[in-house]
Formats: C-alpha cells, sequence, structure tokens
C-alpha cells in the first residue's frame, strides 16, 4: 500500500465516523411518513406559543392546523431545555420519536440533546420565569409566612401539694 492509499482510507474512515449532518434530516413535510420512527427534523420555526397549561408548541406553518408537524415542550421539561421562545423564526434540527397526534406529526422535545446545531444553544430560562404560573413573569406577591398552629393544650390535672398528706398542713400567716 502506498502513503496515499493509506491516507484515502484513513479520511474515508473518519468521514463515516462523524455524526450525521443537516442533509440526514427530513424536511417537515415528509414528517408524516415516518410516523413511529426516530428520525431528524428541520423546518423554520414560524412561532412558538404556549398552551393553557404551560405546554410550549412550535408552529412550522403561518396556520397551525394546516400544518403537517409540530414540536411540543412540557412545562415539566421546559427549565432543563431553556427558553424556547429564542426559537422563533429560526431553522431547527430536532432529533426523536416522530409520533401521530391530532392527525399531524409531532415530536415532544424533552431533552436539550435533541437539538442540533445553533438551536442547541438556546440560553436558560430567566431567572423570573414562573414555569408553575406558565409563563407569567414576576416575583409574586409577599406573604407573610403562616405561622405554626399552636399544639392543643392538654387539660391540666390540679396543682399537686409538696408536702406529705399524712402531715398537718401548716398554718398560713
Amino acid at each position: 500500500m502506498t502513503g496515499r492509499s493509506i491516507l484515502i482510507i484513513a479520511v474515508v474512515a473518519f468521514a463515516t465516523s462523524l455524526p450525521a449532518t443537516a442533509s440526514a434530516c427530513i424536511p417537515i413535510a415528509d414528517a408524516g411518513k415516518h410516523i413511529c420512527a426516530t428520525k431528524c427534523v428541520s423546518g423554520k420555526v414560524v412561532r412558538v406559543k404556549q398552551g393553557s397549561k404551560g405546554a410550549h408548541f412550535f408552529d412550522f406553518c403561518e396556520d397551525f392546523r394546516t400544518c403537517p408537524f409540530t414540536v411540543v415542550v412540557f412545562a415539566s421539561d421546559l427549565k432543563q431545555i431553556g427558553d424556547v421562545r429564542r426559537l422563533e423564526g429560526r431553522q431547527i434540527e430536532i432529533d426523536g420519536a416522530i409520533k401521530s397526534y391530532d392527525g399531524r406529526a409531532e415530536i415532544i422535545l424533552s431533552r436539550p440533546s435533541q437539538l442540533r446545531g445553533d438551536a442547541a444553544h438556546i440560553p436558560p430560562l430567566p431567572k423570573d420565569y414562573d414555569v408553575e404560573r406558565h409563563g407569567e413573569y414576576g416575583a409574586g406577591a409577599f406573604r407573610y409566612p403562616k405561622q405554626a398552629k399552636s399544639a392543643a393544650r392538654k387539660k391540666q390535672s390540679p396543682p399537686v401539694s409538696l408536702q406529705d398528706p399524712s402531715l398537718p398542713e401548716s398554718p398560713t400567716d
């Protein structure tokens, strides 16, 4: 073997060991053909909106009802993922199991590692972002701490005399 053929073999081996690139991602229009498969889906996020229970949805079309694909991030995963609102208007690539929900394909985003490229580097949620209040900002109203409930007092028996009952009582002044 010549030095050149060894170099070619090394380059081919290196290239095949690299992770899949953007070309391995399928467009959102083809996601419905891959239900029950784990794939990378690529598309431009038109809008990120919040549902009534704190879940965030990525719309890839102007009219979400006619869009063939969506991404959902549940409120319980939001702190781990980061500020997904920053993905609005950006081209993203997301890996995950493609499921069918409401007649369209969807991927549930539950780990930051599911995002590829620039989308994988979104900032964390702001410190004052309240996931429990479904995205309401603010530190909240001041409330005084609850007072501890006082222990129920037991009825006490009459005081016990320290004197021996067999002895006569001492006269009081």
